[in-house]
């Protein structure tokens, strides 16, 4: 099983129709706080906040899968996982099919995209790129 990059565009549509599709954000504690959030208000959802790896040292969450099933997640959820870029939030999406989430999708860019020409994200790819809504913490 290999797990589906699909767009921000396409998880914002899947987590407004599919009350079972779960936004999954796996950056870290300083992401959210200083980069902000997706805001799933208009979906009647809130981010499940779980980092794939722990900061500062950056070490994989060992506990990750222990971590989705005590935030109440299941194998019938559709799981959509956002990091930064898209790196994280893939190893974490491949993590929780290995672990049962057979629905895991990865969110292709990321919340902030790559960095464009002058090396500034969130302007080319990725959640924030595509307008979609997002909250400071």
């Amino acid at each position: 099983m290999s797990v589906e990059d699909v767009t921000p565009a396409a998880a914002w549509d899947a987590l407004r129709a599919d009350p079972d599709a779960v936004l999954v954000d796996v950056r870290t504690d300083a992401e959210w706080n200083f980069v902000g959030l997706p805001d799933l208000g208009e979906a009647g959802k809130q981010p499940v906040l779980i980092p794939w790896q722990v900061y500062p040292s950056m070490q994989v969450n060992g506990a990750f899968p222990d971590h989705l099933r005590k935030a109440g997640l299941t194998p019938l959820n559709k799981l959509y996982f956002l990091c930064r870029s898209g790196a994280r939030s893939l190893a974490a999406a491949q993590a929780a099919q290995a672990a049962g989430f057979q629905h895991a999708y990865n969110v292709a860019d990321g919340f902030e995209g790559p960095p464009d020409a002058s090396g500034h994200r969130g302007t080319v790819g990725g959640w924030k790129a595509e307008g979609l809504p997002w909250r400071q913490r």
